[in-house]
Order: structure tokens, then C-alpha cells, then sequence
């Protein structure tokens, strides 16, 4: 019944093999069998929704994740995303994406969003936005607390690439799902999904092997990184926010 989603996902599995990727994955049974959820996830590297997606796969479920808009105007790739039945996410009109969202987990779909919406350079939770709260709220279905640590290895920003054959460990764990009441307050849900996820990030940080040498970049300042600080990297994002606009405008 996939007939896009199912192949890209065999690619996609195939080359992780071919880069000798070894993932562990904890809680893929959080994931519901059946019936909408949001999968909020944290933003580390170019490749967190293909990771990510992985522990949804002994369910068998796919994961409709909402990106750029920008992405799905591109020739080839727009058509993947859509054959996927990914959401475009037009921040000039955010409520229309938000529909599309809500429809998809009313039919059961499972959405995975980004509630950082930015790739930390810190590598460090950046504050949360609270649409992923608001989602699992008014369409009644749970939140899944979903965290990634060592994807930034592969691939993030300011940092070489590894996309050849490497062997990072990368680690991705499912919490227990946050069911948020009708009528709850959002704000003290994104601060409960935050809380969960830091928990979850730190205890992947303590159980990941030591990085040492040119791979402590990829290691947050608070553990002996050289990673930009949370401080540091929101600098590092405003510069690069003004340079665009700037470009746009010029």
C-alpha cells in the first residue's frame, strides 16, 4: 500500500548498511500499532526524519513528517515527499499546514515534527515551539517523546561530513507517550515533552562510546565538547537568519 514510501525506505536502510551505521533503538513499542500520535523529535543532523523513522518500522507504521515547503518544489525529491505523503510546512502560512497535519492524525496517521523547528548546533534542546503539544491536543492522540544522539556524527551543520563508510553508532529512543486532555494547556505539555526528551538525551549521551580528538565538535560544551555553546549557537543562528535576509533582500 506503499508504493513510493516502501522502496525509499529499503534504499535508505541499504545505505545505511553500506556506511556501517549501527543503530540501537529503545522503546520502539511506545509507537501505537495503530491510530494517530505525533513522534516529536530532537534536531541534531540532515538526516534525523530517515533515522527517526526506524523505530517505527516493527509496528509497521511509516511516519508523515512535516518539512520545508521548499523541499517539495525540488523535481525529484518533491515527488518523493509527496509520494510519501509527507506535510509541507509554508511558515508564510503555517494554519494551512497545521490543517493538513490535524486531517493526517484524525485518519490515523503518525506526523513526526522537529519542536526545536532548527537543527541545534549545541547540540543541546534548543526551546521548544508548542505545535507538536497543540497537534496531539486537538487531535486527541498521544505525543511520543522521540530522541536521536550520534546522527550528528554523519552529518550536521559547521562540521565535515561523514557519509562514507564509518560505523557511528547512532542511538534513537521512543519514550512513553504524553496523552495531553482536551482543553489541556499546551505551554505545560511542551515543558513535560522537554523534560522527557532532555531526560532521554542524557541518559544516550552517558551510555554512548567516548569521543575523543577531532570528534569531541560533535560532544555538547557541558560535556567537555567543543561544541558551540546554547549561547554561542543562537548567535551562530541569528548571524546566519540576517545573512539570508539580507541575501533575499539584496
Amino acid at each position: 500500500m506503499e508504493p513510493v514510501y516502501a522502496p525509499v525506505i529499503g534504499i535508505a536502510r541499504s545505505v545505511f548498511r553500506a556506511q556501517g551505521l549501527r543503530f540501537t533503538i529503545i522503546g520502539e513499542d511506545n509507537i501505537p500499532r495503530e491510530g494517530g500520535a505525533v513522534m516529536a523529535i530532537n534536531h541534531l543532523s540532515y538526516f534525523d526524519f530517515t533515522y527517526a523513522g526506524l523505530a517505527a518500522r516493527k509496528n509497521k507504521r511509516y511516519v508523515r513528517f512535516m518539512a520545508k515547503k521548499s523541499i517539495f518544489e525540488h523535481p525529484v525529491a518533491g515527488r518523493l515527499m509527496r509520494g510519501m505523503k509527507h506535510i509541507p510546512v509554508d511558515r508564510a502560512s503555517g494554519a494551512s499546514s497545521y490543517r493538513d497535519a490535524l486531517t493526517a492524525l484524525k485518519a490515523g496517521e503518525i506526523v513526526g515534527v522537529f519542536p526545536e523547528a532548527t537543527m541545534s548546533r549545541s547540540f543541546e534542546l534548543k526551546p521548544f515551539k508548542s505545535g507538536a503539544a497543540r497537534m496531539a491536543r486537538d487531535a486527541g492522540v498521544p505525543l511520543l517523546p522521540t530522541t536521536l544522539w550520534g546522527a550528528q556524527r554523519v552529518w550536521t551543520k559547521d562540521a565535515p561530513k561523514h557519509r562514507g563508510r564509518s560505523g557511528i553508532p547512532v542511538f534513537i529512543e521512543v519514550g512513553e507517550p504524553i496523552w495531553i486532555p482536551k482543553g489541556g494547556d499546551v505551554e505545560a505539555a511542551s515543558e513535560q515533552l522537554r523534560i522527557a526528551m532532555t531526560t532521554q538525551l542524557h541518559r544516550q549521551q552517558q551510555a554512548y562510546p567516548t569521543l575523543t580528538g577531532d570528534d569531541l565538535r560533535y560532544l555538547p560544551a557541558r560535556l567537555g565538547g567543543t561544541a558551540p555553546t546554547p549561547e554561542a549557537a543562537t548567535e551562530l543562528d541569528h548571524r546566519d537568519m540576517t545573512r539570508t535576509k539580507d541575501q533575499f533582500n539584496s
